[in-house]
């Protein structure tokens, strides 16, 4: 298993340690990056929109990258809507694995699934405690 283009593409401006993680989560599970770094302005419409709670986004810095599992059913790379999951149950195993590289990397990350107010499945970061902006 590997990343596709459009997810190597999304890791640019990524911190290296992060981009670590990810590929190495990238061998044992399926999944593309759907965002990593992100601009001010971006950020601000998803705070708008209500899709996200807050404008010191570690996106805006490079410490953070969202996911989503993916079925590459063509084995061609493409992604189709019916091949990617946005339920939370589907996130679980792929969070496992990111976790667990990071801990055999000694990188520490957080996955926003495990946030207790605001549930963030696809959020994969680095922890603001080791990796100041």
């Amino acid at each position: 298993m590997a990343l596709n283009a459009s997810s190597m593409a999304k890791l640019q401006g990524v911190h290296p340690d992060l981009v670590k993680v990810v590929l190495a989560a990238a061998e044992r599970k399926q999944f593309i990056v759907t965002e990593g770094l992100r601009t001010k302005e971006r950020q601000a419409m998803l705070v708008a929109s209500g899709k996200s709670q807050t404008m010191n986004s570690r996106h805006i810095t490079g410490h953070a990258i969202d996911f989503v599992p993916w079925n590459d059913k063509n084995h061609d790379g493409s992604v189709s809507n019916d091949e990617i999951s946005w339920k939370m149950i589907d996130f679980i195993p792929i969070a496992d694995v990111f976790k667990e590289e990071a801990r055999l990397l000694h990188i520490p990350i957080e996955w926003g699934g495990d946030w207790i107010s605001f549930k963030d499945g696809p959020h994969i970061q680095l922890t603001q405690k080791d990796y100041p902006r």
